[in-house]
């Protein structure tokens, strides 16, 4: 059954209402023509579940755009890198060793050589690891020898108590003496210290914490490999003091076994000169550097070493050097 709903008069002539503008009583201001009334307040809104990010604005058409950055322009000591280096190759020998070879470098200081861009093959930027064939030529730049040429080689009288590498069981290493204030008042190498020199300086050879005398820092690759390489024939001398390990431990043969006929470790060792330098003293000439291998020496002949000192290194010797001070290797020196 409908139910009759009730009827809406509307009076003709009279203008309609809009229900969503406030009524104006006589007499009141009018809003001026065109302002929209006030929205109705509502209640909290539910945030979106997924809000876009507002798109980038593009440029104003008047607005200049941004310079573009200049490429970064490569150090002045270093040659441009070609657009397309030399790929490695898996015959041939290695760049680094093939540089070591011919005496320009050691095998690290080749290695950074080629990362600074100082080497070529055939024109083009050599890379780490790649390997070249006899025929292929090879160019280092100048740079390369100027920085090789700025390197400097330390000499050090070393006392007992420090060792000569790096630091063990709470002793120092002999590169800590390496101070200005400890620079020999009568070094002649016109060279004063830098702390450039410490960058890279390395020990060439070893001596034991208890034994005192010449030892070798260096940055030049070239000078280590020369006196620490597996062809190295440097010699190297020292005084050691000796006595009797017991009452008639010492074989009447000593001297020819310390000169020829040892082994250590079950290698034989090189042939050494060995001489009485005084009835406490022995003079050993070696050119070669086991751990500890005087002292080892000595002990399976019957000696136990009371001291031990080294005085030369191929053409350099101690001198008058003093315990605990250092001197520059001068430009006219030679090993």
């Amino acid at each position: 059954m409908n139910a009759s709903r009730p009827k809406i008069s509307v009076k003709t002539g009279a203008a309609t209402r809009d229900p969503r503008r406030p009524s104006v009583r006589p007499g009141a201001p009018r809003p001026p023509r065109g302002s929209e009334p006030p929205a109705p307040a509502e209640g909290p809104r539910a945030k979106p579940k997924s809000a876009r990010p507002a798109a980038p604005k593009p440029f104003p058409k008047s607005a200049p755009r941004p310079a573009p950055r200049p490429a970064p322009r490569p150090p002045a000591n270093r040659p441009p890198v070609a657009a397309s280096p030399v790929v490695p190759s898996a015959e041939g020998i290695r760049l680094s060793k093939r540089l070591c070879d011919s005496g320009q470098a050691s095998r690290r200081e080749a290695d950074e050589w080629i990362s600074a861009g100082w080497v070529r093959v055939d024109g083009k930027v050599a890379v780490l690891g790649q390997r070249v064939l006899p025929h292929q030529h090879i160019e280092v730049d100048p740079a390369a020898h100027r920085h090789q040429s700025q390197q400097v080689t330390v000499l050090i009288h070393k006392p007992i108590g420090y060792v000569s590498g790096q630091a063990e069981d709470g002793y120092e290493p002999a590169a800590v003496l390496f101070t200005a204030d400890r620079q020999w008042s009568e070094d002649r190498s016109g060279l004063r210290w830098s702390p450039a020199h410490l960058r890279g300086l390395a020990p060439a050879g070893r001596l034991d914490i208890d034994s005192t005398g010449l030892l070798v820092l260096t940055q030049d690759g070239r000078i280590a490999r020369h006196l620490i390489g597996e062809d190295s024939k440097v010699e190297k001398e020292y005084l050691v003091r000796v006595a009797p390990v017991s009452e008639g431990s010492v074989r009447e043969d000593a001297i020819a076994l310390l000169q020829h006929g040892l082994e250590l470790d079950g290698v034989a060792l090189k042939p050494a000169k060995v001489s009485w330098q005084n009835e406490e003293q022995l003079r050993f000439v070696l050119r070669e550097g086991r751990k500890r291998q005087i002292r080892r020496m000595c002990e399976l002949v019957g000696f136990k070493v009371l001291g031990l000192k080294r005085i030369r290194i191929g053409s350099i010797s101690l001198g008058p050097l003093p315990a605990g001070q250092w001197r520059y290797l001068g430009p006219n020196e030679k090993f």
